[in-house]
């Protein structure tokens, strides 16, 4: 049985309307693009491009697709590096 006296969280915390949103367009289409600077990074993700952890505190991107179907769950948080080598990396996904 889970504990009571755990504080519920939503499923996903939206991004703060404060941070500036940029338009890219590349070879895999046009991406919404926000700087997460490491400060106001709190969780672990794992970038798509190396599959590495992206630990707390550590500032990245986050990005979705910027068309009419790109939803709060197509965002992606990318090392920097890492979303501005993705045309140049195989696509692949996480390793076993």
């Amino acid at each position: 049985m889970p504990r009571s006296n755990r504080t519920q969280r939503p499923e996903h915390v939206p991004l703060r309307s404060s941070v500036v949103t940029r338009t890219e367009h590349a070879a895999d289409g046009q991406w919404l693009v926000r700087s997460v600077p490491g400060s106001s990074s709190v969780k672990d993700y794992r970038c798509p491009g190396c599959d590495q952890r992206i630990p707390p505190g550590t500032g990245h991107l986050v990005t979705w697709p910027a068309d009419e179907y790109g939803s709060v769950a197509d965002r992606r948080h990318w090392h920097v590096p890492c979303w501005n080598a993705r045309d140049r990396r195989r696509p692949g996904g996480r390793r076993r």
